[in-house]
């Protein structure tokens, strides 16, 4: 076959190459342009019993989005059906000392993300009385870097505020960078580590703190 078919066939390949790349960044461009639109109909509401099925498929799914390549598949699952189930989220529901906000978007308040406050069970040097704990911030990924994540780490703060607390605890995936660098921008130093099971497995946690 003659040298010049060659040439125009990695011309061709490499023009097609570039139309695809092309085409991904206008796709991009889109779904961002579209963003800031529907954001403005994303309401944060305190959460109430009859919220704990619209929790639970949130938790699983946030989870799963989260850390699907991060941690053990199996691990993964199994976290999802033990500690994200219905009946969780209905206990804390109960639990006065338990604070849970949902994040819905229009039409329809579909969820989209969600918030846990509770009394800290974090091991760290120097525990107060008056600490709070951040147990659960997830967000689906289409909505993160849109501030909603900055809304929800607001309602927790405003919570913390209200009950007089003076200092905002969590625990973050060691290997989490995106969330550890969200956390470190909103103020939050890195104060101890803990281990944290997943399944059948443990996992190194990092533990960050809030001064208010």
């Amino acid at each position: 076959m003659p040298p010049n078919h060659f040439k125009k066939e990695r011309v061709l390949a490499k023009e097609q190459h570039v139309a695809r790349r092309r085409s991904l960044r206008r796709f991009v461009r889109k779904k961002q342009k579209g963003i800031p639109d529907r954001l403005e109909k994303v309401t944060i509401r305190h959460c109430a019993i009859g919220d704990e099925a619209a929790l639970s498929l949130l938790g699983q799914a946030t989870f799963l989005e989260s850390f699907a390549g991060m941690l053990d598949g199996n691990d993964i699952l199994a976290h999802c059906a033990n500690q994200h189930s219905a009946s969780v989220y209905l206990s804390w529901l109960k639990q006065s000392t338990f604070g849970l906000w949902i994040a819905e978007i229009q039409p329809g308040n579909a969820p989209i993300g969600y918030l846990v406050i509770a009394p800290p069970n974090l091991p760290i040097a120097d525990p107060r009385a008056d600490d709070l704990e951040i147990k659960r911030i997830y967000l689906l990924s289409p909505f993160q870097g849109t501030g909603i994540g900055k809304r929800l780490m607001q309602e927790a703060l405003d919570h913390a505020k209200h009950y007089n607390s003076r200092r905002l605890l969590l625990g973050v995936y060691s290997r989490n960078t995106n969330a550890i660098a969200f956390y470190q921008k909103l103020g939050y130093k890195i104060v101890g580590e803990r281990k944290f099971k997943v399944g059948h497995h443990e996992y190194n946690d990092l533990i960050m703190a809030l001064e208010i």
